[in-house]
């Protein structure tokens, strides 16, 4: 066992030392069996629609809760959930319609509900703005302006989303629109099937492991357990020819590639913020953390097929440093996500239709703005500090982790600092440039935005629809374009972030307010 102080010593990590808690890293060795699960899946919640209002509202009520929940035969693990042990229900929206969220805390700390890729007032948002205090309630609402598509609502409570989200508190949100009128597979559960994926790390005794291993601190929690929707070593089994996939990468830190075990085609139809225009045929899909990818995948009566996560080239530039070598393994690991066993007669399915809708792509001409942001990972700023973008870290160029801080712009999060100052109904140009060693996925609170380019390249068809998180890889440029209209507000600030959400925790996102 090697003491925390003296580890982080070694790596140059020692700003962090002092502010968490004393603890020993361990590798976990947790035995698991090959017994295959069946895949849960979640609650689906459509709210109570109040008709009697002048504007008819839908109400959802939710509860974070402690609670315990078996991940392994006759083991009960400490957990986190939303209306139940761990994860959340399904929440069902609709566009154009108004929802009301009563929020109640019964955990025995502060926490929040983000509302992940939505268009809403700031105060709605459920930022680290709106903390909800032990024993209290969050009564929040906003109209449903996003297209039809798969979102996502977690933790964001300052400083502890990581732990929070890691432990339970998360979910999907699925908005349905009448205007699209698309023939999918859409009958939840059987052909339209969410798939909350996540790593997660045990001990021995079953219980989740959070910031035990030294590397935690700079990569962010990666673990070798895999859940989806809260099931480990899960299968499903398929009553019709064709499923729709609906890809949810919810862990902290870990980059997937998924892909099938026989190398199959599939085809993406949707990415974070709704359908795109076409679909897109492939054998490889990355997601990044908090990033979404809905897929359709054709079957065979009797036929099995494994849902995997592909490990990466070990292609990581050298650099000096003690955690040179682990970085380089990063996301490095491959993973039986999901068994699908298709029974002997499978229900015939639609075909996919050769387009959905057209997409308006902002143009570059349209920008009256624009800023730049730079990510790294290095020693940061603190309250007060203005040494301007990029300085004071490893080697003199930004890019360093040596300090064990994570920036933006040379700063760290400070709540009393407002970051940007953008006008209504504007649109900017957002330069993401990335001069640390490792990947960060790239999320903006207020909505979708587009992207223009990376390196000066066109974004894959993939990812020419509306987005609200991007990966910007080492060294790399991305170009984001995006709308502020709508909503102002000189008190409540939206957020940017990293979402490796121990980044997060510890400096990497600012934020701004529209007005």
């Amino acid at each position: 066992m090697i003491t925390r102080r003296k580890t982080l010593k070694g790596l140059g990590i020692t700003s962090l030392a002092a502010s968490l808690p004393s603890i020993a890293f361990s590798q976990s060795n947790t035995t698991t069996s090959d017994q295959l699960n069946p895949l849960k899946i979640p609650v689906e919640l459509r709210g109570e629609l109040n008709a009697d209002l002048n504007t008819p509202v839908r109400q959802f009520q939710l509860t974070l809760q402690s609670g315990s929940t078996s991940f392994f035969p006759n083991v009960q693990t400490a957990t986190m959930g939303i209306n139940g042990s761990y994860l959340g229900p399904t929440m069902r929206f609709r566009r154009g319609e108004e929802v009301a969220l009563q929020v109640q805390n019964q955990l025995n700390e502060p926490s929040t509900l983000h509302w992940h890729g939505f268009h809403l007032p700031p105060s709605a948002d459920g930022g680290p703005h709106q903390p909800i205090e032990a024993g209290q309630t969050w009564n929040t609402g906003f109209e449903v302006v996003q297209y039809a598509g798969t979102f996502w609502y977690h933790s964001h409570m300052l400083h502890t989303s990581g732990e929070q989200v890691y432990r339970g508190l998360a979910g999907l949100i699925l908005i349905d629109d009448n205007e699209q009128e698309v023939e999918l597979p859409s009958d939840y559960g059987v052909d339209d099937i969410p798939l909350v994926v996540q790593d997660r790390r045990f001990d021995d005794d079953g219980s989740l492991l959070y910031m035990n291993r030294y590397e935690d601190l700079v990569m962010g929690m990666h673990g070798e357990t895999i859940l989806v929707n809260g099931t480990r070593n899960a299968f499903f089994e398929a009553e019709t020819r064709k499923l729709r996939l609906r890809l949810l990468n919810a862990s902290n830190a870990r980059t997937f590639t998924f892909a099938f075990s026989d190398d199959r085609e599939f085809h993406q139809i949707a990415s974070d913020g709704g359908l795109l225009g076409r679909p897109v045929a492939m054998t490889r899909l990355e997601l990044a953390p908090a990033e979404r990818g809905e897929i359709i995948l054709e079957l065979a009566p009797g036929e099995e097929v494994k849902l995997l996560s592909l490990g990466k080239p070990n292609n990581f530039p050298e650099f000096d440093g003690a955690m040179s070598e682990i970085m380089r393994k990063l996301n490095t690991q491959s993973f039986d996500i999901l068994q699908i066993r298709a029974q002997p007669e499978l229900r015939d399915s639609p075909e996919i239709p050769e387009q959905f809708n057209s997409i308006y792509r902002l143009p570059e001409a349209a920008s009256t703005n624009t800023r730049q942001f730079l990510l790294s990972m290095g020693s940061g700023m603190r309250s007060g500090e203005d040494r301007g973008p990029g300085r004071g870290t490893r080697n003199g160029n930004g890019g360093g982790y040596g300090g064990g801080q994570f920036s933006i712009n040379g700063r760290l999060m400070n709540m009393n600092f407002v970051n940007e100052r953008i006008e209504l109904n504007t649109t900017e140009i957002w330069e993401v440039r990335n001069n640390s060693p490792m990947m960060h996925p790239f999320h903006v609170h207020n909505g979708q935005f587009q992207i223009l380019d990376r390196d000066g390249v066109a974004p894959a068809a993939n990812e020419m629809g509306w987005k609200d998180t991007v990966k910007v890889e080492s060294g790399e440029l991305v170009r984001i374009i995006m709308r502020f209209t709508d909503f102002t507000d000189e008190e409540n600030a939206y957020m940017y972030h990293c979402h490796i959400l121990e980044h997060e925790d510890r400096g990497m996102m600012g934020q701004f307010l529209v007005v």
